[in-house]
């Protein structure tokens, strides 16, 4: 049974990255069990990892499920200086989505329910929020 996940990406500078990924997430690290190494629990029982070393260039991408991807594409643009990036969408997919790179070339996404009552259903299942 699979009751948890960790997704980890590597940058080449801990105190970089970790200054990154604080803002992209909103939030301080969750736990740093040592140098080089910090982990955020996104939702309960599923964490990123953000580890010194060498980055594999194409990681991923992980996409993170927002309420407003235009909203959080213009927060992202302006505190992590990030270049413009598209918003897709597709007729038979029930989200819209986008791809971005950190500094390090790991792949991000964030996704976006069209459909808000299925996002509120979603959320209520995985965080109990209403």
């Amino acid at each position: 049974m699979i009751f948890e996940m960790t997704f980890q990406v590597r940058v080449t500078n801990i105190s970089e990255g970790h200054a990154w990924y604080e803002t992209l997430l909103n939030k301080k690290p969750d736990f740093i069990p040592h140098e080089g190494f910090a982990e955020w629990e996104i939702i309960p029982g599923c964490w990123l990892q953000v580890a010194e070393g060498t980055p594999t260039k194409g990681n991923g991408p992980l996409r993170l499920g927002v309420t407003n991807i235009e909203k959080e594409k213009e927060r992202l643009m302006d505190k992590l200086n990030l270049a413009a990036f598209e918003i897709f969408s597709r007729e038979e997919v029930p989200v819209k989505w986008t791809t971005f790179e950190d500094p390090w070339g790991n792949r991000i996404g964030l996704f976006e329910y069209l459909d808000k009552e299925e996002e509120k259903k979603r959320m209520q299942e995985i965080v109990g929020a209403s």
